[in-house]
Parts: C-alpha cells; structure tokens; sequence
C-alpha cells in the first residue's frame, strides 16, 4: 500500500508547479503583442511630429516640445531606423528625405560627447546602413556612401576634439562649431570616455578614415591602463592627469556602456582584445561586485561596499551577458531585476536591495529600456516563455500608468505611479523597438544568416542585411556584414575560420587602416607589452548617489572662438608617435573569445557575411 503523505507530497509539488508554469504563448499570441507595441509606438511617434518637432523632445503633458540635448529634432533621428524595423519605409523614406537636405551640424551650441555619439551618429549610421533594405533610394557606392553617413562623419568631426588631451580619453562637453569649450572640465565618466567604438569603428570602416576607430581605440586602452589594483574602475576620471575622482566601482550610471562597448566592439570590428578586456573586468566584477546574483557599488581600491543598490541602468547586464554565452548567470540576476519591476510595476532608479524599497529621491522610472532589452536578448537567446510573461508585464504596466493622450510620461514615483511630463527619446529608439523584437520572432532583425542581399560596390561584390546586428547602446542596429564592403579584401573567397591567423588582418580591416596610414608610421615598429595596472587616484566625497545623471543633457549654450585651430590628423599623428598604451599582441590574436555559445551567428556573421546561392 502506498503511503498517504507520498501522494500529498506529489499533489503539493504538482500544484506548485502548476502555479508557476509559464503561460503558454501561440503565435496569434505573439502578433496581438506585437501589434499593441507598434500601436504605442505610434501613438508617441504620431505625437511627436504633431506637437514637438522640430524639438529635440515631446512633452507628453504639455503637448509641446523641448530641446534637451542639442537642438536638433532628436527624435526623429533616434526613431527613424525604428521605422525600418517595424516595416514602415515609406515614412522612413520621407523621414530621409528630410534629413538628407541638411549638409552638416554647425551650430555654436555645447552638446554631451557622449549623449550625441549615442543617438545622432548611432542613429544616423544605422538608418544609412537599413536604408538599402528598407527601399530608401542609395546613392552610388553605397554603403560607402550617401547623405546619411556624411552627415555621421560631420558629426564626428566635430566630436573629435574632445579627444585631444593628454590621456587621449575625451572631455565630456564640445561646441558643435568651435571645440572643446574654454574652461570645459576635463571630468568625464567612465561610459563617457568608453562608448565610441561601436559608432566611430562603424564609421572608419565605412569612410575608410581609421582616424575614428584609432582614436577610439587609444581612449579604451588608456581607461584600461588606468583600472585600479584589483581591477576594478571608478565612476569618474580626470582625462588630462589620469586620476580618478569618484572612486565607486560598479556596473550601472556612469560606467555601465563601458563594458557593454567591449563585447560589441570587439564581436562587430573583429577585435578580440576588447574581449579579453572585458573577461578581465569581469572577473573583478564577479569577484568583488557579485553579492547572490545581485551587484553592488564598491570602492575600486579596496572593494569595500559603498551603495548596496541595484540601479534600473544596471539591467543591461544579463542582455549583455548573453552575447557571451552566460545564459544561466544572467537568467538568474534577471529574475532579480524582473521581481522588483513586479513589485512597483517599474523599476526606480535606484532599488536598496538589502531594505527591498526604491531609493529615497531615485522613485522615478523615465521609460527606460534595460530590463526589456535583457528580456529580449535572453529570449532569443533561450527561448524561455517566462521572458514573453515578463515582456508583456513590462507592456501591461506602461500602457496602464504612462500613457497621456499624446504620448508617454515618465513615472516619477513608482509608488505611486505619479507622472512627469517629459518622454525621452530612447522611448522611440530602445524602449518599444525591444519590446516590438521580443513579440516579432520572424523580424529580419533575427536573421541567422539564412538570407542577405548582394550588391556591387567599387570593391566588387557584396553581401548586405545577412543578420548579425550590433545594437548600439541606443538600440540602433549596425549591419557587421556591410563593413566589409568599403576597403578591398577577396570577394570570390569563402571564409575559411582555419586561416583568423593568417588573413586577420583582411577580417579586422586593417588594410583599411595602412591605406591612409603615412608610409613612415606603416613601417615602424611598435614594442608589444602587457597593459599596465598601475592606477593613479585620488579619493573625493563625490558619490554615485549624487551623480546619477553624470552624462547629463546639452548646455544650449554658446562659445567663443577658440585661439587656436584644432588639426584632427595632427592629434591622431600624435598619438601613434607618443604610443602611450602599447598593444597586446597575443590579446589581439585571440580569436577563439570570439566564438559564442547563445548566439553563434554574431561571430560568424560579423565577420564578412555570409555566401548564398
């Protein structure tokens, strides 16, 4: 005879189980989902062009606009490749059409380094890279060319400046027509000096100028030579003496798109070094920030816990995990992040994870991405039906406690559920472009190289669209495929993944460089070492919890002249001759780091596309 208490047992167990099963979702599931998405969207896009353009931003209160960060329709470039991926090219067209009238972005206004790299030259490299796809007309030579990426490169250029100090990371302000600003603070955060190689990488491939990939490059290398002991990195660094000037270490506001940028530039540009950077960072991360699947900030010398609180931009991290293969991990920190959206029906700013309670004066929750960007990475990473429930949470809880009838608020108190009358524009970039991703499983976005486009350049041959995207942290996509259709590499060969050692530097694009290269720098001989872990700091009362919004907004302001013109090839001629941060020959040979066990094709698609039939 059985025992009683067995079958009890088994009847608890069953019914546990069937409490917490994950619903099951059809594919008229996925459509309705998809299409409440594309409805918000709209409804925020139609609102903008009604009430805020030509403003950088839509006050969904007030049914007016705004300009935050530069005076230059913001959302419009930040939602236009959007547009492509939701299917609709006819507004995408006329969208080009509108900004391929402008020839350049002078101006004599102070904008962030960072904030203009993210979302105008992201935004305009991507939405020229989707152009062909989308229908858009291309010029001759695409994608080396067209009005879209010139504009990208003006931009640029007029970035660069920011980068001619003597550690060779960038001020964190310029003036769109003069420089780097009299006066400008040499401060800049960690993102703010690590965030460029996907954009300015992008963009030397494309041009053929290394000038933007080199000059990346050189800030990633310097902020790694300047990591702490135990190899962690501050909030904070002074770019002209190397010292650090907020000293909390961890993953979230200020630092977090640092690390981020390592992974994708290294999988989109070919570069394993960048991933051998993060695999270092990262050890000291798990080592010293990892508390039961949560990450705490502390302090980069002696990892002691300064700010036990989980930040909303933290939730980046299992998205970010996932390019690697660290499904388990990040599903586990996820289930973390997902718990405290469920409790407040967002996620505050700042979340004390030991007294379980959003921060006092960090309550608002501003329409961020990150939670639904990790959500959708690690479903089509796993294809976990849990993630389709939190997805659709995320769904349920905007259109219920943000919508105004001509946008969506930001939640200043998630409470509450009070609202804010402001709507950044990575509502319209990041936002509902993840969202819609996550319910569009057949999204071209998703192609695993199953099909691409062949087009003829001035190279010869090549393949386009073949899958593989690299969001930028903005969310807009790079196509790796067609960086490899600007600079001449073999075109009737397939890619034998035997040779990465012997053809690396077709696969990098270092051609590319030696062909604006002065013969006398092409030939010299650079000395090989390891990265230093030397770190020069100094402590000041300057805490993450007062510097939240480190990148901050545009100064709408102007400059005067400067005394003296600034030459960008001087400052890159400059920089090869000092070689401050001297390269590691056997990280940069490393191409084993990047094979990928969740998503394979991101390797063998950033490489050189793919051969169809």
């Amino acid at each position: 005879m059985k025992h009683p208490c067995l079958a009890l047992c088994i009847l608890i167990v069953l019914s546990i189980r069937n409490v917490f099963a994950s619903r099951t979702y059809t594919k008229n599931d996925l459509n309705k989902l998809r299409d409440e998405v594309k409805e918000m969207f709209y409804h925020a896009y139609d609102s903008y062009l009604k009430y805020a353009y030509p403003y950088d931003e839509l006050r969904p209160m007030s049914c007016d606009g705004i300009d935050t960060y530069g005076s230059y329709s913001l959302t419009l470039i930040d939602a236009l490749d959007t547009l492509a991926i939701m299917g609709n090219y006819s507004e995408f067209q006329r969208v080009v059409d509108i900004l391929s009238t402008k020839t350049d972005f002078d101006a004599n206004i102070n904008v962030s380094v960072f904030e203009t790299n993210i979302r105008i030259i992201g935004g305009l490299l991507s939405a020229h890279l989707l152009s062909n796809k989308a229908g858009a007309k291309v010029e001759p030579g695409f994608p080396c060319n067209g009005p879209l990426l010139r504009l990208a490169e003006d931009v640029a250029k007029r970035l660069i400046a920011a980068f001619d100090t003597k550690t060779g990371m960038p001020y964190g302000t310029v003036n769109l027509r003069y420089g780097v600003p009299k006066g400008e603070t040499p401060i800049t955060c960690t993102a703010g000096i690590g965030t460029f190689i996907v954009e300015f990488g992008t963009l030397s491939r494309l041009t053929g100028d290394p000038l933007y990939e080199e000059v990346a490059m050189n800030a990633l290398y310097s902020l790694f030579n300047h990591k702490s002991p135990i190899g962690l990195f501050g909030n904070h660094i002074d770019t002209n003496t190397g010292k650090w000037t907020a000293q909390d270490a961890g993953i979230g506001s200020g630092v977090d798109s640092y690390f981020e940028y390592l992974v994708k530039g290294s999988i989109l540009l070919q570069r394993p070094e960048l991933m051998e950077m993060f695999r270092e960072a990262r050890k000291s991360i798990d080592k010293h920030l990892k508390k039961d699947d949560w990450y705490m900030w502390v302090s980069m010398t002696k990892a002691q816990i300064t700010l036990p609180v989980f930040q909303s931009l933290e939730a980046f991290w299992p998205g970010l995990l996932s390019l690697i293969g660290e499904t388990s991990n990040a599903m586990k920190t996820l289930h973390n992040y997902h718990q405290v959206w469920q409790q407040y029906g967002f996620t505050p700013e700042f979340y004390y994870i030991t007294q379980n309670e959003a921060g006092a004066g960090k309550e608002s929750y501003p329409l961020r991405p990150e939670l639904i960007e990790s959500i959708m990475y690690l479903y089509r990473a796993t294809g976990d039906p849990f993630l389709l429930e939190a997805g659709e949470d995320i769904l349920r809880s905007i259109k219920h406690s943000a919508k105004t009838p001509c946008g969506y608020a930001t939640i200043k108190d998630v409470r509450d559920h009070r609202t804010e009358d402001r709507m950044e524009s990575f509502f319209l970039s990041e936002t509902t472009k993840y969202l819609y991703l996550l319910f569009d499983t057949d999204n071209f976005i998703h192609n695993q190289g199953q099909h691409g486009t062949l087009i003829n350049t001035p190279n010869g041959e090549c393949v386009i669209n073949a899958g593989g995207y690299i969001f930028n942290t903005e969310a807009h996509p790079i196509d790796p495929s067609a960086l490899h259709c600007c600079y001449n590499t073999p075109n009737d060969v397939l890619v034998d993944f035997k040779e990465f050692d012997n053809n690396q530097a077709m696969y990098r694009g270092i051609q590319l460089l030696k062909k604006k290269m002065p013969n006398k720098l092409q030939n010299e001989k650079v000395e090989i070492v390891a990265p230093s872990e030397n770190v020069t700091s100094v402590s000041l009362p300057l805490s993450v919890a007062q510097n939240e919004s480190s990148l901050g907004e545009a100064e709408v302001t102007v400059s005067d002249p400067p005394t003296n013109s600034f030459d960008a090839q001087q400052m890159l001629e400059r920089l090869r001759g000092e070689n401050k941060y001297p390269k590691n020959e056997s990280w940069e040979r490393n191409f084993e780091l990047l094979g990928c066990k969740a998503q394979k094709f991101l390797q063998r698609l950033s490489i050189m596309g793919e051969v169809f039939n």
